[in-house]
């Protein structure tokens, strides 16, 4: 059972928005509403609950859930665990850095990413952006010396790496070098942003070179997330919204867990990535570098369900007062779906 966790929590990476950066940026104050940080972020052994949200779908089972599979805390633990065995495991490492940023353990994951990175002797890009997120987020976002190094040696070893294309082109503009900054974004328009980014990192780039800049549309100013395409393309686009209803019951920094899964085997499921509540309204793509498991990847399905579940406890499984909403997703005929969450589980 151990190695079928470990796989599973292999396998998905997810990414969190970090809002407005006007430290960062002390020059223009908050040159982005909503900045996109790649970051990989969810341990993947969310268990057999994740994919009961309370919402009847196929052969679906209580939302209890089954006691026998233990949470990811539980499997977080084992890891860390085992790697106490097994010191020189440089992927495991890696994989207890993300799991624990996706629990809020901050401090484990810089000691976990500190690892892999010495393991590694700092040639492993994986570990070096992991530390230098991890300590961005033990900064309060605020860039130090440090992160900005791991950065760097990232971009030494992977120029075309897009979380340190991302930060290595503020860091770059913090330090008086816009030009750099424009190059390394335009770089990463390259990696494919999805169509609502495209915009922001077009007109920073410009702003950075010195050119008129555009006037953003509207919707710019709603965060907009996405995870760079690492294995697979974008295969739905979610816009996420909250019902007043639920809105005026949830709490802003309530967990929002985004589902697919196969409404005739919903768990375990296809794909999961993790949002905030206060992140909403916004955009979340999934595609087959969210999937869960080798070889059932979300564009393998020709049908699948999304679910949106906000979490009042933070678990993966679904509990008496959560909110949640879903539909029914059919590739072929479309990529983008709304969602709204204003159903609550009973």
């Amino acid at each position: 059972m151990f190695w079928v966790i470990l796989v599973l929590m292999s396998l998905v990476a997810v990414a969190f928005a970090i809002w407005p950066f006007s430290r960062g940026l002390p020059r223009q104050g908050v040159l982005v509403a909503g900045l996109i940080v790649f970051v990989a972020g969810l341990s993947a052994g969310v268990y057999t609950g994740t994919g009961q949200p309370g919402v009847p779908s196929g052969a679906s089972s209580p939302v209890a859930g089954n006691d026998s599979i233990p949470g990811i805390a539980e499997m977080v633990e084992s890891l860390a665990a085992r790697l106490e065995q097994e010191p020189d495991d440089l992927e495991g490492w890696k994989m207890l850095g993300r799991s624990y940023m996706t629990l809020g353990n901050t401090p484990g994951a810089i000691e976990a990413y500190e690892r892999a990175v010495e393991l590694s002797e700092a040639r492993d890009v994986g570990a070096l952006v992991g530390l230098g997120e991890a300590l961005l987020d033990g900064n309060n976002q605020a860039m130090s010396q440090r992160s900005i190094g791991l950065f760097e040696n990232a971009l030494v070893l992977e120029p075309n790496n897009p979380p340190a294309l991302f930060w290595g082109g503020i860091a770059a503009f913090n330090r008086g070098d816009p030009s750099l900054a424009a190059d390394r974004w335009e770089l990463l328009l390259g990696s494919n942003p999805p169509a609502e980014l495209r915009p922001m990192i077009e007109q920073r780039v410009a702003a950075w070179r010195g050119q008129p800049l555009a006037q953003a549309p509207a919707q710019s100013a709603q965060p907009v997330q996405q995870r760079p395409a690492g294995g697979g393309s974008r295969v739905v686009a979610a816009s996420l919204s909250v019902g007043d209803v639920a809105a005026a019951a949830l709490p802003a920094e309530a967990t929002v867990f985004v589902i697919a899964r196969d409404p005739g085997q919903p768990s375990p499921p296809i794909a999961v990535t993790r949002r905030r509540l206060s992140e909403l309204p916004m955009v979340v793509e999934l595609g087959n570098a969210d999937s869960m498991i080798p070889g059932r990847e979300l564009s393998n399905f020709d049908e699948f369900e999304l679910v949106a579940r906000v979490s009042l406890s933070g678990s993966p499984a679904a509990q008496a007062g959560d909110w949640f909403g879903s539909a029914i997703v059919r590739p072929s005929e479309g990529d983008s779906v709304d969602l709204s969450i204003s159903e609550r589980v009973e």
